[in-house]
């Protein structure tokens, strides 16, 4: 699947919680926060709550988007059911 394809898909499901899976065989989950013209972030599943907004994060936005995963290394991505977490 292309680049094109997996940055549309991010976009869509926004707000939603995914599975990705890199093409090294990572596994990540969480819910898409945020999608920028490379990357996807996600924010963890069950994890604790209000940590979002300005502050110390690594990026200078604060610890709310989580994870940032480059959208050319994604190899699938799956809607997760609102059961699984």
């Amino acid at each position: 699947m292309s680049y094109r394809h997996f940055h549309a898909l991010c976009h869509r499901y926004r707000g939603r919680a995914v599975q990705i899976r890199t093409v090294d065989g990572r596994i990540h989950r969480g819910i898409i926060h945020h999608v920028s013209g490379n990357r996807v972030f996600l924010r963890p599943l069950g994890g604790p709550r209000n940590l979002g907004g300005f502050g110390y994060g690594g990026w200078g936005w604060g610890w709310g988007f989580g994870w940032g995963i480059a959208i050319g290394s994604i190899a699938a991505l799956a809607l997760i059911p609102f059961f699984f977490w």
